[in-house]
């Protein structure tokens, strides 16, 4: 079966367009154990501009075909690439598990 890439929208509130890519970062880094995740990809726009996209992480293309993991607009040369660090996927905070397991119970 052929998997395709689709957005999900999730509205929050914040200050500012720094507040709210400041959140988008929190957010994806946190999302970082999903592996169907494209991080780089991550924008932020405001409720009734949906069309006006803001780039949250700089993403610039680097030498060895990594990314530029900086915030986007940063100061300075993007960093030089790195061998990937070789990280364990982790698995969901215990307490997110437990939301999800008492959701389950209350939809049954």
């Amino acid at each position: 079966m052929r998997r395709e890439q689709f957005v999900v929208h999730l509205p929050v509130l914040a200050t500012d367009l720094d507040a709210a890519r400041g959140f988008a970062r929190v957010i994806t880094r946190a999302l970082a154990f999903l592996a169907d995740v494209d991080r780089g990809e991550t924008t932020v726009s405001e409720a009734d501009a949906q069309h006006v996209r803001h780039r949250v992480f700089c993403d610039r293309l680097l030498d060895d075909r990594q990314r530029c993991p900086l915030r986007a607009d940063h100061d300075g040369e993007c960093p030089r690439p790195q061998s990937p660090p070789r990280v364990a996927r982790r698995p969901p905070p215990a307490a997110l598990i437990m939301e999800l397991a008492v959701t389950t119970r209350r939809c049954r």
